[in-house]
């Protein structure tokens, strides 16, 4: 049933390749859609209702069809657009005259491309399943490597990595406290956003391979309130809901978390600790192209 209809949908924007054509050339050699679709309107004396019938999505039948039929004619090469969407005539379509004959031709030819482009995705599908899947599994691998890393490292060391990820992202000074007894704070520092506002933020550092639970963010709140403008928690754990909920509650300190998903990335971005590996992605489809056996394929 659906190619029945895909066959009498595409019957009926056919018969407007030609008209596209010979309205951009009373137009100029340009048009927006609509001009072009007025015209067509104007030229085959297309009714208003015919005009405005709808799909079932609501969208106007008649300009849906000339816009697919300005599709085939792009992929022959007969009309360009502009940055701004206008329609434009190139030098083959200024000097192309399509009969109905010529543009179903015109409309079978792109559906057997489209057709086979399908079938060689389908095929090449599997390869690239495989090697996403290779890709995905190193990814997974040195992630949880660095952060094995990361949960090993003594509470100072932990804590000295921290000062040295917030230095490379523009936070200066950064003073590593590491006292007991303040709350759980680990350290301060000034993150200058421009010339005129800079933040203060107190942070503290958690390697753990758990939940940060909301009454550790609401010891911290309690510790950095008046002495900050922001709060920084950064662990190798996860945040609770409460926890995330905590942070942003109305009334306290505000608290930026950093798990150890993000840790990850942070990483990555600075390329701290991480040297990027270059690889390559197989383009089978250039490949087709020498599976000939003929001396003279190319």
């Amino acid at each position: 049933m659906a190619k029945k209809i895909q066959r009498r949908e595409g019957a009926k924007f056919v018969r407007y390749f030609g008209p596209i054509l010979d309205a951009l050339r009373q137009l100029g050699g340009s048009g927006t859609p609509t001009e072009v679709a007025n015209k067509i309107a104007e030229n085959l004396n297309i009714s208003e209702e015919e005009q405005t019938g709808l799909l079932k999505s609501g969208t106007p039948r008649f300009a849906n069809q000339v816009a697919w039929a300005r599709n085939y004619l792009k992929l022959e090469g007969y009309i360009g657009s502009s940055k701004k969407g206008v329609w434009v005539l190139t030098e083959a379509g200024k000097k192309a005259h399509l009969s109905y004959e010529d543009a179903h031709k015109i409309f079978l030819k792109w559906v057997a491309i489209h057709q086979e482009s399908r079938q060689q995705k389908q095929q090449l599908s599997s390869q690239e399943e495989v090697v996403e899947s290779l890709n995905q599994e190193a990814y997974q691998d040195y992630q949880e490597e660095l952060l094995s890393i990361l949960k090993q490292l003594p509470a100072t060391g932990f804590e000295n990595l921290c000062q040295r990820l917030l230095r490379d992202y523009g936070f200066d000074p950064v003073i590593v406290t590491g006292r007991s007894g303040d709350g759980g704070i680990d350290g301060h520092g000034v993150l200058k956003i421009n010339p005129f506002v800079t933040f203060k933020v107190h942070f503290q550092c958690k390697k753990f391979n758990k939940h940060v639970s909301p009454s550790y963010i609401r010891e911290f709140q309690g510790a950095i309130t008046g002495r900050a403008d922001k709060g920084l928690i950064i662990t190798t754990g996860t945040f609770s809901t409460q926890a995330k909920a905590e942070a942003v509650r109305d009334g306290a300190p505000k608290v930026e978390l950093i798990d150890g998903q993000k840790l990850i990335t942070l990483f990555e971005e600075l390329e701290l600790g991480l040297k990027p590996k270059k690889t390559y992605e197989i383009e089978y489809s250039f490949f087709e192209t020498f599976k000939g056996s003929g001396r003279n394929n190319l």
